[in-house]
């Protein structure tokens, strides 16, 4: 597992590509604010915009997933602890005034960005108003 990427990996190089050439500034693997030893791949921090590209095997993905047969009952709790950690840190998030948004590494990165781009565009807008 150490030598799985995870960090800059290909859909997530095509997202940040996309948000940087609409002019959008971020941050890569940003700490989370007030969960210890958590990161977001992409972080608006002053948009309170927190974005995740969920591998399809790591995450479980319900159209990708295939779990491995060997040593399955391992796997399967590995796999359960990974949902239940995006989960917690969705939560914590949000508990904090965040907007969560996730993306499989399957969905087109193009789409993706159009929805992080009009999210970050109305958060911004909304915290000049206040």
């Amino acid at each position: 597992m150490a030598s799985q990427r995870n960090r800059d990996t290909i859909p997530e190089l095509m997202l940040r590509t996309e948000l940087r050439s609409r002019g959008l500034g971020y941050r890569i693997n940003a700490r989370l604010p007030n969960i210890p030893r958590r990161t977001c791949d992409v972080a608006f921090v002053g948009a309170r915009v927190a974005v995740f590209i969920d591998g399809c095997f790591w995450h479980s993905c319900p159209l990708h997933a295939v779990p491995p047969k060997q040593n399955a009952a391992w796997w399967s709790e590995k796999l359960e602890r990974n949902i239940r950690r995006d989960r917690d840190t969705e939560r914590r998030l949000e508990e904090n005034d965040w907007r969560v948004l996730r993306f499989w590494e399957h969905e087109d990165m193009a789409l993706a960005a159009d929805v992080v781009e009009s999210v970050v565009r109305f958060r911004r807008s909304r915290a000049k108003t206040r």
